[in-house]
């Protein structure tokens, strides 16, 4: 059961270097230029305690480290860490448990520098696998010597591990920012989408490719984890739903292990901001946001789920210009009697008494399928003009969409957003669903063309 035999892949432009690599066992160090990503299979230690190893039950898993309990640890040799600046961090992980623990990365021994740490929290079973990121900010260059140590405050057994994977955000050697998508979870994703029996629809259903996440205001903090991730305070204020945890430090790993949503259903643990609106200075905060998921294409049919991590932003914080009654992407009013005025300043409508402020903001909807995030975070992600996902952008996503309702009707005196004029608006999504519960709602309203609720349900 024990393998103390080092097999270090880096994942290169070049694919022949990593089959030459694979089929020699060799380790590779000194990442090239060109090279994005390291990835450390979990059963290629070179030393351990209290590791055991299993093949993995799902198709294309390898073997992986079972049944590891506080104090267990492994490790790796000549880890390639690339050069300074942010790193991602991934593991794949399973747990029927959930511990509760952490898997620690630590530098040059047991006790080392930490490196990272991975919350566990449960994900369905010993071979349910789910992948947790983190963001490293500082970390030391070059080959390391790696230690993988479990921490549990319970006695028992609580967490498998598949691999750990390493990302410098420079995909094919391009410039910083690009977050590169872990190939081998996506496929384990897809496959697990794929294999998805849709839900018969029933007769009267409307036909309607849409499901939704229903969310109430959570709190409110000027961080903005995807702009500008570890550093607190560094934003305009934004109001977040869905995911109670989200602040500066938030990521994949985190949104998963933090089950405390404002969002139903609870299996959807994303993270979902805007900017805050004043009115005469003091927050109006929203008394309902409904995340709508569907479909802009003719043929809905080859839309596939978000990966894990997966974060873009629409609208442009930036934008400072006049927004006089007639243009695009307005603040609207919604009830009885709709819109009576403008502001003074014409950017802001005048809702009737019985009415109140609302905005829609509309999302990209085909991808790249190669990263999670980009480096204006908008780049991975494009619009459809044509109906279909093409060239660049291929992959159809659902088209998401925040509407966003606001217990106001307005005066004179207008509003103002933290980000400035209402012109500014923008929204942020960070992905934290439920594999599972995400691909079968995909299956049963987008690919059918199926108008869902929030239960997924017809």
């Amino acid at each position: 059961m024990r393998r103390p035999f080092v097999h270090l892949y880096t994942l290169m432009a070049g694919a022949l270097a990593v089959v030459l690599a694979a089929a020699l066992g060799v380790t590779l160090t000194g990442r090239p230029a060109w090279a994005a990503t390291v990835v450390v299979q979990a059963e290629s230690y070179a030393a351990q305690s209290g590791v055991g190893v299993e093949a993995t039950a799902d198709t294309g898993g390898g073997q992986n480290v079972a049944y590891l309990a506080d104090g267990d640890w492994m490790r790796f040799d000549n880890v390639d860490l690339g050069a300074a600046g942010s790193l991602t961090a991934s593991a794949r992980i399973a747990s029927a448990t959930g511990g509760p623990g952490t898997v620690e990365l630590r530098t040059g021994s047991p006790t080392g520098p930490l490196l990272t740490t991975f919350p566990i929290s449960p994900t369905g079973g010993w071979q349910d696998w789910a992948t947790r990121s983190a963001t490293v900010t500082a970390h030391p260059t070059g080959p390391q010597t790696l230690f993988a140590l479990v921490r549990s405050t319970t006695p028992g057994d609580f967490v498998n591990i598949n691999w750990f994977s390493f990302d410098d955000g420079t995909p094919g050697g391009t410039a910083p920012g690009w977050v590169g998508i872990d190939q081998a979870a996506w496929n384990a994703q897809l496959a697990q989408f794929r294999a998805m029996t849709p839900a018969t629809v029933p007769a009267g259903t409307v036909r309607v490719p849409e499901f939704n996440a229903t969310c109430t205001y959570s709190h409110s903090k000027p961080d903005d984890p995807i702009v500008a991730p570890g550093l607190p305070g560094a934003s305009h204020m934004h109001s977040f739903f869905g995911n109670r945890s989200t602040d500066a430090f938030t990521t994949a790993q985190s949104l998963s292990a933090n089950p405390g949503t404002s969002c139903t259903p609870a299996k959807d643990l994303s993270a979902y901001w805007i900017p805050t609106l004043y009115q005469g200075g003091k927050a109006i905060e929203s008394d309902g946001m409904v995340v709508y998921y569907g479909s802009r294409l003719p043929d809905p049919a080859a839309t596939v789920p978000f990966p894990q991590g997966f974060r873009m932003i629409a609208g442009n914080a930036k934008s400072q210009v006049p927004t006089p009654a007639g243009s695009a992407n307005q603040f609207f009013c919604a009830g009885e009697g709709g819109e009576i005025g403008r502001s003074a300043d014409g950017n802001w409508p005048v809702c009737a008494p019985t009415a109140k402020l609302v905005y829609q903001l509309l999302f990209p909807d085909c991808w790249d399928g190669k990263h999670l995030d980009s480096p204006d975070h908008k780049s991975h992600v494009a619009f459809t003009y044509t109906g279909t996902c093409s060239g660049d952008h291929p992959v159809a996503i659902p088209s998401v969409s925040f509407v966003i309702g606001f217990p106001t009707s307005g005066s004179a005196a207008g509003f103002s957003l933290s980000s400035g004029m209402a012109s500014s608006i923008h929204g942020d999504f960070f992905n934290a669903w439920d594999n599972a519960a995400l691909g079968q709602r995909v299956k049963d309203c987008i690919v059918q063309r199926a108008k869902c609720n929030s239960a997924g349900t017809f």
